[in-house]
């Protein structure tokens, strides 16, 4: 990346999904002014913090469900981040939405304030299935969204879908895909349905109520997309990511590049090269310390130098370009084929990683159990 990342996050959703493990709670109507000014409050903070003297390569606006505001509130939001922040030529600003929160209006407005890519959490094309995660939307109403956001002039668009819910066939996980390719995104983030602790998903299936695709079915779907997206013109560059050539997202690939980024707002993480700061999760308790003036961190962590190569090195095999070796020694002055000793040896024995003197990157045979591999490497 060419600069570090900003993330904002909005912590209120129209509803709280069964499967949702993110820092979000449901709030009816549009979203309080309060937390708003909390925020913009925090982003003053910020720029003539940490912020002061660095050049922002994106912005990313997430949640929760940012588009619970409306338009005029987002625009003034993001004005601000682009006024108060310094930036590259070009920066990615992303605003994430979810269908049902979106009008023609809205989007018109956050795109004349600077947002430039539109991430959109459809997750499913299955009505059915829609109602099974507890999503407020319908199939319909994403199909409306993505009409919407092309009006109002986004040319880079994200659909976030999600395999390996209860109830799902193959069938209708392909009907999915192919639906959300009739709307010719730029860009599709597909993940495995994770069942956290603490979501109503995982006291249903403590309780047995909750019956999820065998994983034999769950590895069939994850195939099937890579073929029908590979088929049309889609390529996977991170496990979970596929991209039109040119439509990388870019805010992420500094994620798991173990880039800087910024982060602002309630339950929000920052990380600054092996410090990670995260925000109180509670948006009144954040904004009680911010309205004091106070910074709203609740816990920090400070990585050895050791555990930030590790992390760095973990988080860069979820790219398929892997990792960069002189890149790597450049700045931690380790080498993982050094550092590692017989294990990485042991995975290229297996089909698992493969290395050259310039990268290290998980196989093909590796990524459906990606996991499980990278936690070798820990």
């Amino acid at each position: 990346m060419d600069g570090p990342g900003l993330y904002i996050h909005i912590p209120f959703c129209r509803t709280k999904c069964g499967y949702c493990a993110f820092d979000s709670q449901p709030w009816p109507g549009e979203g309080p002014e309060d937390y708003l000014q909390a925020l913009l409050q925090e982003l003053q903070q910020a720029a003539a913090g940490w912020g002061q003297g660095r050049r922002f390569a994106s912005l990313f606006v997430g949640g929760g469900t940012p588009t619970i505001y409306r338009g005029p509130a987002l625009a003034e939001l993001l004005v601000n981040c682009r006024e108060r922040f310094a930036w590259v030529e070009n920066p990615e600003i992303t605003l994430e939405c979810n269908p049902n929160t979106v009008t023609a209006d809205d989007l018109s407005r956050c795109r004349a304030a600077g947002a430039n890519r539109l991430s959109l959490g459809v997750q499913s094309f299955s009505d059915r299935l829609l109602k099974r995660l507890g999503r407020s939307h319908t199939a319909t109403q994403a199909r409306q969204a993505v009409i919407k956001a092309r009006q109002a002039g986004f040319a880079n668009l994200n659909l976030d879908l999600i395999y390996g819910l209860p109830g799902q066939t193959s069938t209708d996980w392909r009907q999915s895909l192919q639906a959300a390719l009739a709307l010719e995104p730029e860009h599709l983030a597909l993940y495995e349905l994770s069942v956290e602790p603490g979501t109503p998903f995982h006291a249903q299936r403590t309780a047995g109520k909750l019956v999820l695709p065998e994983d034999d079915r769950v590895a069939e779907m994850a195939e099937l997309a890579n073929e029908l997206l590979f088929a049309h013109g889609y390529r996977r560059y991170e496990i979970s990511n596929y991209a039109r050539p040119g439509f990388a997202c870019r805010h992420n690939l500094n994620y798991w590049e173990n880039g800087p980024y910024l982060g602002l707002g309630a339950g929000a993480v920052s990380s600054f090269d092996g410090l990670r700061l995260k925000n109180l999760p509670p948006p009144d308790q954040y904004q009680a310390r911010i309205t004091a003036g106070l910074p709203a961190f609740l816990e920090g962590e400070a990585l050895s130098l050791e555990a930030s190569f590790r992390e760095t090195v973990i988080l860069g095999l979820r790219m398929l370009a892997g990792v960069n070796l002189a890149a790597l020694h450049e700045r931690y002055g380790l080498d993982p084929l050094a550092y590692y000793g017989p294990a990485l040896p042991r995975l290229k024995a297996q089909g698992l990683v493969d290395y050259d003197h310039l990268r290290l990157w998980l196989t093909a045979r590796a990524l459906p159990v990606a996991n499980q591999v990278l936690s070798l490497l820990v």
